[in-house]
């Protein structure tokens, strides 16, 4: 027995031969079951919504009345309580916060997903919580005082390693101190930050 892959991309049907047809066009009352599939699935923004529903007009046609306004809708969703930025940006900054990402690249997500600048540079950690999101990123890679040697790594290896702490949104002197401290301590947030 031949298994049917499941498509992962409900919007295309197949018909009896496999071949695929194209989706159905979109009125109003199929555009706002799109947005509300969206938001039972994920949690979003007001601009990620409306990306998502202005894709999808692009993919499929418009035959509902007048012209279609996802940004009305996502205000809808956000009326309801569906989408909520200020629950989104903060559960975001903390989940990078967490996995070790540093204040760019924490501010950077945000932005993308739609969150304005000033809310973005509030929520990325700043001070021991960038200190202690930069020694998180350096434990989990082995960078620094954790590194297999135990303390300072030849110049090619630290200046990979410095390349990868700004990949991950940490600044330049933080990242130095980190991966110059002496092997077999571990360093605390705090005594970072000093000059």
């Amino acid at each position: 027995m031949v298994q049917t892959r499941r498509d992962d991309r409900p919007d295309e049907r197949r018909n009896g031969g496999g071949e695929r047809r194209a989706p159905r066009p979109l009125d109003a009352a199929g555009l706002e079951q799109l947005a509300l599939r969206y938001v039972e699935r994920f949690a979003t923004t007001r601009a990620k919504l409306v990306t998502y529903l202005k894709r999808k007009l692009r993919e499929r046609e418009w035959t509902g009345e007048g012209e279609p306004d996802p940004a009305a809708l996502a205000e809808r969703m956000a009326e309801l309580r569906y989408v909520d930025d200020q629950a989104f940006a903060e559960a975001r900054a903390a989940a990078l916060t967490r996995r070790g990402l540093g204040p760019r690249r924490v501010r950077d997500a945000l932005r993308q997903a739609g969150i304005d600048e000033e809310e973005a540079g509030r929520l990325a950690p700043s001070g021991e919580e960038a200190a202690a999101a930069a020694l998180s990123f350096a434990r989990r890679r082995r960078f620094g005082p954790w590194a297999s040697g135990g303390g300072a790594a030849d110049r090619d290896i630290l200046a990979r390693q410095m390349a990868a702490m700004a990949r991950a949104g940490h600044g330049y002197a933080l990242s130095r101190r980190i991966l110059e401290w002496p092997g077999g301590t571990e360093p605390e947030p705090a005594e970072l930050l000093g000059d």
